[in-house]
């Protein structure tokens, strides 16, 4: 299990790279098991990949949700190369380790053990290694896509590290570009054109006091809005004629998406109200909806005694949860990791927690599937 998560770890899977070679790596090793698998492929090196166990008989199935792709591993220096695998002090390290190529190890681990053992189980196990969560979750709608008619399932279990918290809800994500547009004029005489940032300027002005309507959530508490890229003028002596920046905003259930970006028009048209010359537009980049799980539903209970963990929680973090529920089936986060230690530098996992994650999924199979 540790050397199939340093394989993963090495088969770089960052957006520029592509997910194919871990598909690969993952089809492989099922096939050393007798688990039949099939990888879909596109646009050269993305891919998903999915097995599927075959039971006897025809009692719902369980369905372990892996993503394959990772963050990029950042400007700063690791103490050991991000896609090495190295090994050492009880640890595999790399980028991807914990988010979430250790859960996906730990997973496709007690699922190979499960079917060594010969053990006849109620439902199939189908286990699905996807593209593009960290980006625009395109695996995943290609999934559910192309298995929207699969047979019944039982459940969804998510591995993204929780530090073997059972997480049942989360919130959404709504990204959002706005640009600003002036007039290019030379940086000798700026009166002569209209300067895109300082009209982005009096945008993040009028943001930075305005307040998303919601009704705050139980268990997922604020919305929350964070301007996270900008990029505006192209050289000193230029007046910008376009400047960008990119908004992070987490939503709850029962937001509205389109309301939000309603309101972003609303404070762009007061501004062009204001001055005739402010122009700007407001777009959409990725939308992901808030996952929310009945912490009570039978799925839900069984799970936690199967792990001996009693309580759920909720998180701020997105997943390809919210896709995955359009399947009809209730949907769990559970894996091994810290969610702190995810995009940071210097990721690791401990190989006690790989181990004792199988163990957990193992428990969870046969409670589930027996």
């Amino acid at each position: 299990m540790k050397e199939l998560l340093k394989e993963l770890v090495r088969a770089n899977t960052t957006a520029q790279s592509g997910e194919l070679g871990a598909a690969r790596i993952i089809s492989d090793h099922f096939s050393r098991f007798g688990i039949e698998s099939r990888i879909e492929t596109w646009d050269e090196n993305r891919g998903n990949v999915v097995a599927r166990t075959n039971s006897s008989s025809p009692g719902a199935a369980l369905l372990f949700a892996c993503h394959l792709d990772v963050v990029g591993p950042g400007e700063g220096e690791w103490r050991y190369p991000p896609f090495s695998g190295h090994e050492s002090d009880g640890r595999i390290h790399g980028r991807g380790s914990t988010d979430m190529k250790g859960g996906m190890a730990a997973i496709a681990g007690a699922i190979c053990e499960v079917v060594a053992s010969g053990v006849k189980l109620n439902g199939d196990i189908i286990f699905a290694a996807l593209a593009g969560e960290e980006t625009d979750s395109c695996g995943a709608k290609r999934f559910v896509r192309d298995h929207g008619q699969m047979s019944p399932l039982r459940g969804v279990v998510i591995p993204e590290p929780t530090d073997f918290e059972i997480v049942t809800a989360h919130r959404g994500m709504l990204w959002l570009d706005v640009t600003t547009r002036g007039t290019a004029a030379h940086g000798s005489t700026p009166e002569l054109g209209i300067n895109a940032i300082s009209s982005m300027r009096a945008f993040l002005d009028e943001l930075a006091t305005y307040e998303i309507p919601f009704e705050p959530h139980k268990l997922l508490g604020r919305c929350s809005v964070s301007v996270n890229t900008i990029s505006g003028g192209k050289t000193l002596n230029v007046v910008p004629d376009r400047c960008t920046v990119g908004i992070d905003i987490r939503t709850l259930p029962g937001q509205s998406h389109s309301g939000i970006i309603v309101g972003f028009q609303r404070i762009l048209d007061r501004l062009k109200s204001a001055d005739a010359r402010f122009d700007a537009a407001v777009s959409t980049i990725r939308e992901v909806g808030p996952l929310e799980t009945d912490s009570g539903s039978a799925f839900v209970r069984d799970f936690c005694e199967a792990v001996g963990i009693q309580g759920t929680k909720a998180v701020g973090f997105t997943t390809d949860g919210p896709h995955l529920a359009a399947l009809g089936a209730p949907v769990v986060i559970f894996g091994p990791g810290k969610p702190d230690i995810c995009h940071k530098r210097d990721e690791y996992i401990e190989i006690a927690d790989l181990k004792k994650a199988a163990e957990y999924y193992k428990k969870v199979i046969f409670r589930l599937l027996s």
